[in-house]
């Protein structure tokens, strides 16, 4: 998102119509992606996780307690991203009316994807990160804490 976000401003400022409008098509196509592999995600997560959460339980209770916890952390998420139908309007609407153009929102949501960008790395994909191990078929870092024998 970031890249199109560069893309709408590159072609902005160069009165480019055809490329403006691929950059937002990229943005929506994006976002659609990004939305859908979120609401994908969780319920994978949750029910690899009940295992860990819940050892003594048989298969059935985990399952159910990780689709309570996938609906409620679902629900969350879809409040806090319906802020988004408000937010993203009203930066362009500001931004018009403060500077004149819609390049301030442009770099405003930059920078929030970038932060976005970095805090996913730092704690889920470099090295020692949640996921890093997960996806390479080692523990994760909170499993082999539980599973940490004590010093002696």
């Amino acid at each position: 998102m970031a890249v199109g976000v560069v893309g709408v401003l590159y072609f902005l400022g160069a009165g480019s119509w055809p490329g403006f409008f691929a950059m937002f098509l990229l943005l929506f196509f994006v976002s659609g992606v990004g939305n859908a592999s979120t609401f994908q995600m969780i319920p994978a997560i949750m029910r690899s996780e009940m295992d860990r959460l819940m050892p003594t339980a048989d298969a059935a209770t985990r399952t159910r307690q990780g689709d309570k916890e996938s609906a409620a952390i679902i629900g969350f998420t879809s409040a806090i991203a319906a802020y988004g139908a408000f937010f993203i309007p009203k930066s362009y609407g500001t931004s018009i009316s403060l500077t004149g153009g819609p390049q301030a929102a442009l770099w405003g949501f930059f920078v929030f994807y970038v932060s976005c960008i970095v805090i996913t790395w730092w704690f889920y994909t470099r090295r020692g990160g949640l996921l890093r191990d997960l996806e390479r078929g080692r523990p994760s870092p909170s499993a082999r804490a539980s599973t940490a024998q004590p010093a002696e």
